[in-house]
């Protein structure tokens, strides 16, 4: 083979991988962009500080597409989340869905109720939630992690599923479940879980 051909050859393909990686350099900051939007409400390092707003950190990669998935498509309401979704495409979404499910998980705060985590482990396990949210409730594809969660949010969605506000993947068995739960076992089992390290 001449060397005036491999030394193309070796050109063309440093020039290929050059390209990707500024275009991968290019992703990121288009990426960060993003995720610095998401902060505004779901907090720095995807953890929130904020009352009824999920932190996604730690959230398994598909759900988190889906989710973005049903707000865009309108299935699933909010009046914050609407307008963003707007204007994100589905490499987007699958690049949300990754950079946030690669976080560390929040962290439960300390137990201040040990009482109330017990009997909320109990509707748990009566309730069968970890048939699909794992035995640690770190959620899996397209279920939730439930462990770490916020409390007042695991509240709220329960209430919503209760009520039929709330649509989306998983919704049918999510609607069964908490429309047969009565107010005390909401607050306990959102108590446990939002506890769980």
């Amino acid at each position: 083979m001449p060397r005036q051909f491999i030394s193309h050859a070796i050109s063309t393909v440093a020039l290929i991988a050059l390209g990707a990686l500024s275009a991968s350099a290019a992703d990121n900051a288009a990426i960060k962009e993003k995720v610095a939007a998401c902060a505004g409400c779901h907090g720095d390092n995807g953890i929130s500080q904020t009352e009824n707003i999920p932190s996604l950190a730690g959230q398994p990669d598909q759900f988190l597409q889906w989710q973005l998935v049903f707000f865009r498509a309108g299935s699933r309401k909010n009046d914050q989340m609407q307008p963003i979704v707007e204007e994100i495409g589905n490499e987007d979404i699958r690049s949300l869905g990754a950079y946030f499910s690669q976080l560390a998980p929040p962290k439960g705060p300390e137990d201040k109720d040990p009482d109330l985590s017990k009997k909320g482990a109990q509707v748990a396990t009566g309730r069968r939630c970890a048939s699909c949210h794992t035995d640690t409730y770190a959620g899996t594809k397209a279920v939730a992690r439930l462990a770490g969660q916020r409390e007042e949010y695991l509240v709220k969605a329960l209430f919503d599923y209760k009520a039929g506000q709330r649509v989306g993947g998983g919704v049918a068995a999510m609607a069964d479940v908490a429309y047969a739960m009565s107010e005390e076992e909401i607050t306990a089992v959102a108590h446990y879980l939002a506890h769980l390290q």
